[in-house]
């Protein structure tokens, strides 16, 4: 890739904002280094890195690579077996720390990390943690090691703290001694030369016995080392060369235990720095937005909402440009300051970052080509050392394009052949577009001469576009528009800016008829390309509405049929609770009925009345409740239809019955069913057919009990049964032994596992009407059979 071309469309601007995402220097150098590639397979491999470590700064989070030094000159002082010093040594150390928080990092469940391209990155780490303890345990900073990092350097520290302890005390006594207060200077201990001493006045040099090993600047004060600390300064002296000795000893085995792990040392440093790099490239796309284009070898380029990545990204109006499917050249034209120029500017540096395995600022799915080489030619490049025009500059430029450029190449060309005479520029510039278009190269080039768009209309595998401007603000909108040509608008801008009507009408007197036939084309175009466009937004405004209300109603029709359940269940559930209590009221007055009829006495009727009367009213509460569930008869509408006598279905309890009394001035008619009368009104009620009609109730032998006696066995026998098909029989059964009048019941079970007679037993014990149960005496069925009686 030639070096003019990175200048030329900025990439250097890119790699300089890239290196700030790095954290070490060896990263920040591979991102300097970052060049295009032309090898197809190496640029998608660069962009899968960059993409993986994007999803896993979404999804994990970001990996610090802060404090990452370059350790290879001290791996190279370790080969030659140097001794390394302690901030050598910590660096090592903070190496292998961030090693041990990337593999950290790179362990992940997530399956689509675990098999993503860094996976084998974060696996070839070896965090060396032994190494690591060992350095972090006998090295606290770059000046301090720590007293376990031996047991002979603790000792020698030991024996340093004690040696203080009794010099201090010594010099302690000189000073507090009262023969010496009148010669010492001041009451205080000072270090002179690595040796204790005292303050002595000068006047008394020979009379304090010790040795002189420094004088203040004023000459009246000698420091002196006492005599009787003279010994123990030594052996204070000797014990700080026996320290450094062990120090030099300890970082000695340190560094021999690090030349030992050189290799996976200088390993872990090769690939924390390639990670640095990679995830440097994912936080630089992450700002950006960045996504991965698609790449391909046909010369495609397909660039959808693109946004050059050095403008303001609140100000940048993307743009939809492409080239190599249905047209090999691209000529965009139109008035300056229109975004011709970043537009040419944002395909060349898009293909440089893509091809550089950054990702770029552009929708999802866009497409870049694998090109050889990149040539631009973009902006004023005069040069006055070498005494050329702006002309002769573009045109020595050129010259070099066209020698090197082949059919792998894109060529960028701005203004093409401007600066000088516009007839000769425009004839010039078709004939090297032409050249350009003969050799299959992709070109986009942006011009002023009308002469290049007839060209392009006339031309296949070339086409026309340009950057829309508004003519009410005089201003650019800075859109594409391929397919259509540019206009220079200068009348209509000059009109508009004040210029008199004359002579914009003498100027365009002076351009040639077809010129302004073609002008006249161009406005036609523009303003049926605007009328379009405000009826696709409509359409689209339109078709939103419509998909906004068809989720409406959607919506709306999913709560009616979530509300529709909800009352389907709530009601179901009241009508189950009414159906239980009504049970319970039918089992306390047949207990009742039971009990009176038992001793038949004038008061007993009394209160059979009364309960009766009680009953029908708690069956009227329970026929309103009801009600609004009942299901209409098809066939009956009125209440004369309704007979004494005639067999009906009440729709409100499920119940078969007869018609006791006729139906009052209210509809409401009195409904016997089996032992029960109830208040029922006619809409509530079904005419059974002769042939549905139950069979007659067993009618009670008097005023007291039923005839239920005569036909019930006092046993029943539920061997062979499951617990729910043995409880659904024993419900049905003790209603009858009920309402015949028994006192006690035998339930047959048997032994067996015992799961039949628990699950009768727990049942039994929820029933109110049962006063006790119990398993039979031996010889009577024992544990096989339960005795039950009723209250």
């Amino acid at each position: 890739m030639n070096t003019k071309a990175l200048i030329t469309l900025e990439y250097d601007k890119i790699i300089k904002k890239l290196e700030t995402f790095a954290s070490s220097t060896m990263g920040k150098k591979l991102c300097k280094d970052l060049l295009p590639s032309s090898d197809y397979e190496e640029i998608l491999s660069a962009q899968t890195e960059t993409k993986d470590a994007l999803t896993r700064l979404y999804k994990t989070g970001y990996l610090s690579f802060q404090g990452l030094s370059d350790i290879r000159p001290h791996l190279r002082l370790l080969e030659i077996d140097s001794t390394l010093n302690q901030k050598e040594l910590l660096e090592i150390a903070r190496l292998l720390s961030i090693t041990a928080q990337a593999v950290e990092y790179g362990d992940t469940e997530d399956e689509v990390l675990a098999y993503d391209s860094l996976n084998s990155y974060f696996g070839e780490l070896d965090p060396l943690e032994f190494l690591y303890q060992r350095i972090t345990q006998c090295i606290l900073s770059e000046d301090e090691i720590s007293d376990d990092a031996s047991s002979a350097l603790k000792d020698i520290r030991r024996e340093i703290k004690q040696t203080n302890i009794s010099i201090h005390n010594k010099l302690t006594s000189v000073i507090n001694s009262q023969n010496n207060k009148t010669m010492l200077q001041d009451a205080l201990i000072t270090v002179r030369n690595g040796r204790y001493c005292v303050p002595v006045k000068t006047e008394y040099r020979n009379a304090f016995p010790g040795m002189i090993h420094d004088q203040s600047s004023s000459g009246s004060t000698l420091f002196i080392e006492p005599m009787a600390v003279v010994q123990l300064n030594n052996h204070l002296k000797e014990l700080d060369i026996k320290e450094k000795m062990e120090i030099e000893k300890i970082l000695q085995s340190l560094s021999a235990q690090a030349a030992s792990c050189s290799r996976e040392l200088e390993e872990n440093q090769k690939i924390l720095t390639k990670l640095d790099f990679i995830f440097a490239k994912a936080k630089y796309a992450k700002e950006y937005q960045g996504t991965e284009p698609i790449f391909n070898t046909d010369g495609i380029v397909d660039i959808k909402q693109g946004r050059h990545p050095l403008l303001d990204p609140k100000k940048v109006v993307p743009i939809h440009i492409y080239i190599g499917e249905d047209f090999n050249m691209l000529l965009l034209t139109g008035p300056n300051t229109g975004g011709k120029t970043v537009s040419l500017k944002t395909v060349g540096l898009f293909q440089l970052m893509g091809q550089a395995g950054l990702h770029i600022p552009a929708f999802q799915g866009s497409r870049l080509a694998v090109f050889s080489d990149i040539f631009a030619d973009i902006g004023d490049e005069q040069s006055i050392e070498m005494n050329l025009s702006t002309f002769s500059s573009h045109m020595t430029n050129l010259v070099h394009i066209l020698n090197e450029a082949d059919p792998n190449s894109l060529v960028l060309l701005d203004e093409l052949c401007g600066g000088t005479d516009p007839t000769e520029g425009a004839a010039l510039a078709i004939a090297i577009l032409d050249d350009l278009h003969t050799g299959k190269i992709r070109t986009v080039a942006t011009t002023h001469y009308a002469e290049l768009k007839m060209y392009a209309m006339d031309t296949e595998g070339v086409e026309n576009a340009c950057c829309e401007f508004n003519l009410e603000t005089l201003s650019p909108t800075y859109r594409l528009l391929i397919g259509i040509p540019g206009k220079s608008n200068a009348f209509s801008i000059s009109e508009r800016l004040g210029l008199p009507d004359y002579i914009i009408e003498q100027a365009r007197s002076q351009i040639d008829a077809t010129a302004i036939d073609f002008e006249n084309m161009l406005s036609e175009l523009e303003k049926n390309k605007a009328e379009i466009e405000k009826e696709q937004s409509e359409l689209y405004k339109t078709k939103q509405e419509i998909e906004n209300l068809k989720n409406s109603l959607k919506e709306k029709q999913d709560d009616i049929k979530e509300k529709r359940d909800k009352m389907l269940r709530d009601a179901r559930e009241e009508a189950r609770n009414i159906l239980e209590e009504a049970k319970e009221v039918a089992d306390e007055s047949i207990r009742k009925y039971h009990a009176w009829g038992q001793h038949p006495k004038q008061n007993n009727l009394k209160k059979m009345e009364a309960q009766r009367s009680d009953l029908r009213g708690r069956m009227s509460k329970l026929d309103k409740k009801l009600a609004y569930k009942a299901k209409k008869s098809s066939t009956i509408s009125d209440p004369s239809d309704f007979k004494v006598g005639d067999s009906v279905f009440v729709t409100t309890l499920s119940l078969n019955g007869t018609v006791k009394e006729a139906a009052n001035k209210d509809g409401d008619l009195i409904i016997q069913m089996g032992f029960l009368s109830s208040v029922v009104n006619y809409k509530n009620l079904e005419l059974l057919a002769p042939e549905k009609a139950p069979k007659p109730q067993h009618q009670p032998k008097d005023r007291y009990s039923i005839n239920k006696a005569a036909t019930i066995n006092p046993e029943i026998n539920l061997l062979g049964n499951t617990v729910d098909e043995a409880i659904a029989r024993l419900e049905k059964y003790l209603d009858d032994a009920m309402i015949a009048g028994l006192t006690s019941v035998r339930v047959v079970h048997g032994k067996g596992t015992g799961a039949l007679r628990k699950g009768i037993h727990e049942y039994l014990r929820k029933l109110k009407f049962v006063k006790s149960y119990k398993l039979a005496e031996f010889g009577e069925g024992d544990a096989g059979v339960t005795i039950v009686t009723f209250k």
